[in-house]
């Protein structure tokens, strides 16, 4: 775990802040982009373990920015896990946490649990 870099993908400061603190203080190397044309560009620049993105962003939206992530060669194989408010906690416990083979995680979502799944996807 110590060392993989995960690029972090929100349009809200508090979320890049508080999440990348944590990440951080986890022992993960922490990069932020707060839009998605910043994510695709730090994504092929950085090529990060995994990447939490938003779905809901004003310039292009998660689901956007995840199609075109895997269709670079550069980045297709990186995980990516959206972090979102359209799916609510009793929906995420329904299905599993996978939606047409995407993994969600619900906002607000709890960070013991997050931390939990990363390592999950990093394994992978």
């Amino acid at each position: 775990m110590s060392g993989n870099k995960i690029l972090i993908v929100d349009d809200e400061l508090d979320v890049l802040t508080v999440l990348g603190a944590r990440l951080s203080k986890s022992g993960y190397s922490v990069i932020k982009a707060d839009n998605g044309k910043d994510a695709l560009i730090m994504a092929k620049k950085e090529h990060p373990d995994l990447i939490l993105l938003d779905i809901m962003m004003p310039d292009c939206d998660g689901g956007i920015v995840a199609q075109n992530l895997k269709n670079d060669p550069v980045t297709k194989d990186i995980p990516v896990i959206f972090l979102t408010c359209l799916v609510t906690k009793d929906e995420e416990a329904k299905v599993g946490h996978a939606i047409a083979g995407n993994f969600f995680i619900a906002k607000p979502y709890d960070p013991e649990k997050l931390l939990s799944e990363i390592k999950i996807h990093l394994l992978r």
